[in-house]
């Protein structure tokens, strides 16, 4: 099993951009709320866009999903460290418990695309 991070950690490691955070649950979910800063990737995508979306295998990475009952974030974070990503860890709780304790989320698509950096 994959890592856990509290909520009160994630929200300090996001407060100071020391983590990248990863949105399990993609498409309509992601558009209509995430975490600050998450990016989507689901597991069906992770093979093919890990590389481009996390270039550094050692960073510190956080998957989560809807709340510990989704089992998006587990699946996400296990094929990242089959990759060879050494940070990885899991938001059990997930964005329901995020916004219960009333903190910020971001709402709306991925905007840039690769071709448009």
């Amino acid at each position: 099993m994959t890592t856990l991070i509290s909520r009160d950690e994630l929200k300090a490691a996001i407060d100071a951009g020391t983590v990248v955070v990863v949105d399990a649950l993609g498409g309509d979910y992601y558009a209509q709320q995430h975490l600050p800063g998450a990016i989507p990737l689901v597991e069906s995508e992770v093979a093919e866009r890990a590389a481009e979306l996390l270039p550094d295998r050692d960073a510190a990475i956080v998957t989560y999903c809807s709340n510990p009952a989704c089992g998006n974030s587990e699946a996400v974070a296990r094929r990242l460290a089959r990759l060879g990503y050494t940070g990885v860890r899991k938001y059990r709780e997930g964005i329901q418990d995020w916004v219960e304790a009333g903190l910020p989320v971001e709402t709306g698509a991925v905007t840039s695309s690769p071709s448009a950096r």
